[in-house]
Formats: C-alpha cells, sequence, structure tokens
C-alpha cells in the first residue's frame, strides 16, 4: 500500500531478512478481512504508515528459524499470529497487528521494525508468533486461512470463561465475527447461543447449520423490544454476553445485548461501537452494581489462544468444511479486496494465495 486511498500495488522487493528471534516463512494463505477497503481507503482510520505491505497474518511454510526456535525446522507447516507483542514488559506489552494496526506510541514503534505482513510471499515473524499446523492443513492451506477470523472471537469467549453448558449472546453474530463466534462457542460447548441480527437469511444460515442449540432473533431497533425478545430466546439465564458489532452499529444495539447477562454474568467488548464517532456505550451503573455484572473489554486474544484454536480444528470440534473459501493470486489483490468486502458474510472468507507458474 503505498497512501489509503490508492489502489494497491505489487511489486517486486528484496526478501525480508529474518534477524534474532524471528522466522523466516513463505507464505501460502492469507486472509482478506471484509473490512480491508476500509482500513485501505483510510475510513477506519488505522494507525498504518504506508508505504507498507499489509495483511493480518496466515498460512505459511518455515524457510528458516533462528537459533531461539528449538522445534521449528525448515518445511514445517505453520500459522502466522499476527499479534505481536513488545518482550520488555510482561505485564503491559505494547501490541501491533503485524502489517494492519497497532496501539499507542509503543506500538507504532513496534510496528516501525515489524512493518510488513502478510500479502506477501515471503514475511519475518517473530518467532512466538509462529504456530505448527497438523499434516493434514497441507492439504487445504487457504481454509486454514480461516483460523485467524476464529481466534479472535475465540479470546473474547477465554477472557469471558465460557463453560461448557452455558448460555451465550452474541451481540453481531450475523457479520463475518460473530458468526465465526457462534461456531467457537458451539465447539467449546456451550448448550444454547442466542443469535442476534437485522439479516434474516444471515440468521437462516446459522440456524441451518447449527439446529436447536442456536436460538436466532431478528432486531427491531427497539431497544427495550428487542431486549426482551432476546431474554425470551435465550429460555433461561443468558451467563455470558459477547460484543462483536463493527464501528458502523449503534450503541442502542450493543447494550439492549449486553442488559439481558443474568445476575453475575460477563459482558465481553470487541467490537468497533464508537470508533467512528457514535455514540458511546453507556451501561446504567445501578444495574451493573446491583447485578455484580463483570464488563470487560478484549482486544485480540492471548498467544496460547493459536494453540487452542489449532487444536479445535484439527480435533474437528470446529469443522471448518462449510467454510465458502474465494481464492485469488497475490497479483489479483484488489480484486480480492472487493469480493471480500462485498462477501462478508457468516463463513464467507476470502483468501490470497501465491502468484501461479
Amino acid at each position: 500500500m503505498s497512501r489509503f486511498g490508492a489502489p494497491l500495488t505489487v511489486q517486486e522487493v528484496p526478501d525480508p531478512r529474518a534477524g534474532g528471534g524471528e522466522v523466516l516463512v513463505e507464505i501460502l494463505a492469507a486472509s482478506v478481512p471484509p473490512y480491508a477497503d476500509e482500513v485501505f481507503g483510510g475510513r477506519r482510520n488505522y494507525p498504518l504508515e504506508p508505504p507498507v505491505v499489509p495483511g493480518p497474518g496466515g498460512v505459511g511454510r518455515v524457510l528458516h528459524a533462528g537459533p531461539d526456535a528449538t522445534r521449528l525446522r525448515a518445511g514445517d507447516l505453520v500459522w502466522c499470529d499476527c499479534t505481536v507483542r513488545s518482550r520488555d514488559d510482561a505485564l503491559t506489552p505494547d501490541i501491533t497487528l503485524q502489517g494492519w494496526s497497532s496501539r499507542g506510541e509503543g506500538g507504532a514503534r513496534l510496528a516501525r521494525h515489524l512493518h510488513d505482513g502478510a500479502f506477501a510471499e515471503r514475511m519475518r515473524v517473530p518467532t512466538e508468533n509462529v504456530h505448527p499446523l497438523p499434516a493434514r492443513a497441507e492439504d487445504d492451506p487457504a481454509r486454514w486461512a480461516s483460523l485467524g477470523t476464529y481466534v479472535i472471537p475465540y479470546g473474547g469467549l477465554l477472557a469471558g470463561g465460557l463453560q461448557a453448558g452455558e448460555t451465550l449472546l452474541v451481540s453481531g453474530a450475523t457479520g463475518n465475527l460473530g458468526s465465526a463466534a457462534v461456531a467457537v462457542a458451539l465447539a467449546m460447548g456451550a448448550a444454547r447461543v442466542v443469535a442476534p441480527g437485522r439479516n434474516r437469511a444471515a440468521l437462516d444460515l446459522l440456524a441451518d447449520r447449527f439446529g436447536p442449540r442456536l436460538r436466532p432473533v431478528e432486531l427491531t431497533g427497539d431497544e427495550d423490544t428487542d431486549r426482551g425478545a432476546l431474554s425470551a430466546a435465550a429460555d433461561g439465564p443468558v451467563d455470558m454476553v459477547i460484543d462483536l458489532l463493527p464501528p458502523a452499529a449503534p450503541a442502542s444495539v450493543a447494550r439492549a445485548a449486553a442488559m439481558t447477562v443474568r445476575e453475575y454474568g460477563r459482558v465481553v467488548l470487541m467490537g468497533g461501537v464508537g470508533m467512528l464517532g457514535g455514540a458511546d456505550l453507556a451501561l446504567p451503573y445501578p444495574w451493573l452494581m446491583r447485578n455484580s455484572v463483570t464488563v470487560r473489554g478484549q482486544w485480540m486474544y492471548p498467544r496460547p489462544a493459536n494453540t487452542g484454536m489449532i487444536r479445535l480444528i484439527a480435533s474437528g470440534a470446529l469443522d471448518l468444511a462449510p467454510e465458502q473459501v474465494r481464492t485469488f493470486t497475490l497479483d489479483a489483490v484488489n480484486e480480492a479486496v472487493a469480493y471480500a468486502a462485498a462477501h462478508g458474510g457468516p463463513f464467507e472468507r476470502t483468501v490470497l494465495v501465491p502468484p501461479t507458474g
């Protein structure tokens, strides 16, 4: 990306050189998020510094591992996690999403060091961000690139302490990340998942895929009406709410969902409400206090979540077979970005793969 608002260009550049504590990876598949066009167009105000090779993580093959890697070997098939943390503060490390975003000045400094992401043929990645994949991932690396979508809500479900047998409400369930949260929660053993949304076709798709454990609710836009419908659909206490609504969503939708949670329940916020200047989420102080509700934010996921997600997929508990995967070669990256923007519904994936020939 040369500048915000300009089409992406494919250029020949020198191969990256991995230093100490880094691994050089040949990228085989990299997902294109549905909102990538908003990032590249500047509408999301992401702190990327052009020129940059973008791309949040991918599936690849190890070309070279440094001396601090005791188990990785050249030729290993791996998942490259984009969530990079600084190594000099164990309590509050600065974070950058390699090739995608960052947090604060410390994250921006880290991003200048690990500047380029996965929309490339080769990428250097911190050693701790490289995770081995099972042998069967070799059959379809593009499908396994969906791991980058699933691990985000998985981090939120871990943060909220979702337990088998509990009832979860996924605010934003008909979106790309929200539908992934539904699938992961059921794979983790949730008894039922309440799935609100305005897209009837997307709600029907979720109901068809997951059966009676999925409780779809078509939203009306009236906060009180929707809160009542969500509570009724749960058919019992809502133990946990996870919000994955996009920045354009009104705060009232997130609030209606959050306030269905039971006494001593948990609310995890992972979405973008208010990020584009809309109204912020306002939860009543007396309700929070008197019901002992826990509310926490969660940006991305802890490092072990990568291994947990790989295990869930490898075990078959989370089935990638129904994914609708459309691949584009790297030289068609702009077509891929446009396609992803138009196909951001449940279980639709757009993936970049190396050029042919």
